[in-house]
């Protein structure tokens, strides 16, 4: 008696062309009698099915570039002679000609590929079986190994927790926070220290272009980009004739990300600049901060950062000058455990203006998956019809 499925010869039908095959009207008789019809995926389907090869054969060849790097200290170690610096420059070179990749690009493999199979098995484990992306785990090497062994150790868990369940923008900053709320009481020597590589470069970009870096410290950052968006939204209004918010007439006006460029380079070279309409003098960027009271007050044993919106954890002497600073005060209680806000400070029945504003940051970040943008910066851009 023939096995289901076999013809009268007892050999298996010639497999049709996959696509064929997917189709049930020219589905063969042996599939037809067994009632089975393979699905076909969509183009989603397919894509993701992709994806996730690449992440199984990054998780392979993570490995294979560690057994190189062993491979090679062993022979170091076997034959004598050489350093081992010498050696793994050698290897270096030798797998950035292999892979047509630049020697740094090479180093960093070798690396992240030590950590993977050393430290950090678990996220190799599901970078094999697709439960993470190559980036999800590069990004998670690079934050970890830059603090000390048994810190990452104790981290490594919840960050694949994360890594797993979100995608790669919102785990970068989940795993910040993360790593920032671990590490806060040495945050502020580790600021002071950090404030002292401030710097600005330029990059060639081509063109005739070039990018001006600036590395200071996140508070002043976002200060100064606040206050040139703020003049870039008025100009722009002036240019157009309207009001905040107003249509773009033909296209011919330049776009908010040049203006910014514009005011940016006003400022710089020209300091006051007469041309800006009088709307756009004296504009200030307004920087939100979240401290925790006990943590202001210098309560003992209450190590909690603050936290600038946008921006992330600040040590606490920073938040208590701009406290100090302050023009006025609000009163935000929030639960201790999951940071929901109960309530807010008021005096009269209608609600005051700082909860107006509470209002608009409630939202921590942009609600459009994957997006950065602060809450309240997402909101101006959504007023003034642009991105976000």
């Amino acid at each position: 008696m023939d096995e289901v499925g076999m013809g009268e010869s007892g050999q298996w039908p010639e497999a049709q062309d996959a696509d064929a095959f997917l189709h049930e009207s020219d589905v063969r008789e042996w599939d037809a009698e067994v009632g089975w019809v393979p699905p076909r995926p969509d183009a989603v389907a397919l894509v993701l099915e992709a994806a996730d090869l690449e992440a199984v054969f990054a998780a392979q060849r993570f490995a294979r570039v560690d057994d190189l790097r062993l491979e090679a200290l062993d022979d170091v170690t076997r034959y004598g002679g050489g350093s081992r610096e010498l050696v793994m420059r050698s290897l270096r070179l030798e797998l950035a000609a292999a892979l047509r990749v630049t020697e740094n690009a090479a180093g960093m493999m070798l690396a992240r590929a030590e950590s993977l199979v050393h430290s950090y098995p678990a996220v190799l484990e599901s970078l094999s079986r697709a439960g993470v992306t190559v980036r999800h785990a590069e990004i998670l090497v690079d934050d970890l190994d830059v603090l000390q062994p048994d810190v990452a150790a104790g981290l490594v868990g919840r960050a694949l927790e994360l890594a797993e369940s979100l995608p790669v923008g919102s785990f970068r900053r989940a795993l910040r926070r993360l790593i920032d709320r671990e590490t806060a009481p040495s945050l502020t020597e580790r600021h002071e220290a950090a404030v002292r590589t401030r710097r600005i470069m330029v990059e060639p970009a081509g063109d005739s272009m070039s990018w001006v870096h600036a590395l200071v410290p996140s508070v002043e950052a976002h200060a100064i980009y606040g206050r040139v968006t703020q003049k870039a939204v008025v100009i722009r209004d002036h240019d157009r004739g309207t009001t905040r918010g107003g249509q773009s007439g033909d296209g011919s006006e330049r776009s908010l990300d040049e203006i910014r460029a514009d005011v940016f380079c006003d400022l710089l070279i020209d300091g006051t600049v007469p041309q800006h309409p009088e709307q756009a003098r004296g504009i200030r960027a307004t920087v939100v901060v979240t401290v925790p009271a006990l943590a202001l007050l210098g309560t003992e044993g209450v190590t909690d950062p603050a936290e600038v919106e946008g921006v992330g954890p600040i040590p606490i002497e920073r938040a208590r000058e701009l406290a100090g600073n302050a023009s006025g005060w609000m009163r935000v209680l929030t639960h201790p455990e999951t940071g929901a806000v109960i309530s807010v400070g008021r005096t009269r029945y209608r609600p005051p203006p700082e909860l107006a504003k509470l209002v608009k940051w409630r939202a921590d970040r942009c609600m459009s998956p994957g997006c950065g943008k602060p809450g309240l910066s997402s909101l101006l851009c959504k007023r003034v019809g642009v991105g976000g």
